[in-house]
């Protein structure tokens, strides 16, 4: 257990420019408080102390704002940034050197059993308020951008952005030129807009019809 926390707290001084030394990360930083209060919860959740395992997991919720279930394997390295707002479901995995922002979830869909939660590869990276719901993978090396939500599997060394999430890089590769992490389309505008077009066609067929109709009547009152 020590080797794991000397871990993490290499992973954050590598990955948060704002640390300054040790004694600071493990005084004040409440990403490595919650997964330090994790590593115990799981070791007796793993022996079947349900109850026990609950109330640490609790107790670290209520003292961090992070909510990790007692259940969720969590790998070397993981740095849990800000924390607040972060929930990582009962069977959800997180493997090794992985980033998890500010009010992201780990979370399942409600319809699943047994396996309901993500497995997160190895070096992913997951934005503030990113949404990664169902028992799937997310690829090692993968990129979720911030307000994301995910609902299907993502491949390795990839880059996904969106509502629902959807591939726009993949080995440093653009798959997908209309999308990125600042420029995403609003699904309001763009229905918006479909409803526009249909009113502006429907619209015009009506004064299509009228003209027809006039042009008829105008017909029959010269015959007469």
């Amino acid at each position: 257990m020590l080797d794991r926390v000397k871990a993490d707290i290499r992973a954050i001084k590598e990955r948060d420019p704002a640390s300054r030394n040790a004694v600071e990360i493990v005084l004040l930083y409440s990403g490595l408080h919650a997964i330090m209060l994790h590593r115990p919860a799981h070791f007796l959740y793993r022996h079947k102390w349900f109850f026990l395992a609950r109330l640490i997991s609790q107790v670290a919720r209520f003292l961090t704002g992070i909510e990790i279930h007692p259940g969720a394997k969590i790998g070397r390295g993981v740095f849990i940034d800000h924390g607040s707002g972060v929930v990582i479901g009962e069977t959800t995995e997180v493997g090794d050197g992985c980033t998890i922002y500010q009010g992201a979830t780990l979370g399942g869909t409600g319809k699943d059993r047994g396996k309901r939660h993500p497995t997160l590869g190895k070096n992913v990276l997951v934005g503030t308020g990113a949404k990664i719901l169902g028992p799937f993978k997310v690829g090692d090396h993968s990129k979720i951008a911030a307000n994301a939500v995910v609902l299907a599997e993502i491949p390795p060394n990839s880059t996904a952005v969106g509502v629902p999430a959807r591939v726009v890089k993949q080995n440093g590769v653009r798959i997908c030129e209309d999308l990125d992490q600042i420029h995403i389309p609003d699904p309001v505008s763009q229905e918006l807009c479909q409803m526009r077009g249909q009113i502006e066609r429907l619209e015009k067929m009506l004064q299509e019809s009228k003209d027809f109709h006039s042009e008829e009547q105008n017909g029959e009152n010269k015959s007469q």
